[in-house]
């Protein structure tokens, strides 16, 4: 008899009923068993009590505010937290990511959009990257091995590019803010010194894109920060 397949569990906290019933409905469709919260309290007990796959969260709930949510999940938790807003502005989407959030998505969304990001998020989650082999495209890092090979030729990267490139890695699909990435390759004292880092994404991509000028892996999330997109035969040994 074959074991049977986990059933991905969603919490989804919002206080509109007709997005709740929509992302039932599209989520169920699609596998997911799904817990919903019309507060930011009672998403917090259905975290706690479902421990769920994936975490589907709106900002503006009436008893406080999203990324407080976020705040406290974040405390014992590191489950895909991918936020669904009506919020579109640059400052909202860095906060969000700021503070733990996997992906931002605004108000009115894309079925098909939405179930992408929470496929990556939950692949980013799963994926044991301790020790592997990252294949992404003609991009290959070992990092046991610490060695990065582009179209299978290796390839050398300073101590810097490689230490921003193993954190892409670690994030593959995930948007890192430029604070978040100055934070941990730099140093605390960094976080505002967005210079460095347009520098070395500039060495990096012409190290290990095809067309630097016109990047496929390390994509610039404007205004915000980069992320390392996942291409469809992404894989990790």
């Amino acid at each position: 008899m074959k074991p049977e397949a986990h059933q991905p569990v969603a919490v989804v906290i919002d206080d509109e009923i007709q997005i709740r019933r929509l992302l039932k409905v599209t989520l169920e469709a699609n596998g997911y068993k799904v817990h919903e919260a019309a507060t930011g309290e009672m998403g917090l007990a259905e975290a706690a009590q479902r421990r769920p796959d994936i975490v589907v969260l709106d900002l503006g709930l009436p008893d406080m505010d999203g990324i407080a949510v976020l705040k406290r999940l974040r405390e014992w938790t590191n489950v895909p937290v991918i936020i669904l807003s009506v919020r579109d502005s640059e400052e909202d989407t860095i906060a969000a990511l700021d503070n733990g959030a996997d992906d931002y998505l605004t108000k009115p969304f894309g079925s098909g959009e939405l179930l992408a990001r929470l496929r990556v998020a939950q692949r980013h989650a799963q994926a044991p990257l301790e020790n592997t082999v990252f294949q992404n495209g003609h991009l290959e890092v070992d990092l046991a091995a610490r060695t990065v090979k582009v179209n299978g030729k290796a390839i050398k990267l300073t101590a810097t590019e490689y230490a921003l490139l193993q954190l892409f890695v670690r994030h593959a699909g995930k948007v890192l803010t430029h604070r978040q990435i100055l934070k941990e390759v730099w140093g605390p004292t960094y976080t505002e010194q967005t210079h460095y880092l347009r520098v070395y994404m500039t060495h990096l991509r012409e190290k290990i894109e095809e067309h630097p000028p016109e990047p496929e892996l390390l994509i610039t999330e404007s205004g915000i920060g980069y992320r390392l997109t996942l291409k469809p035969d992404a894989d990790v040994k």
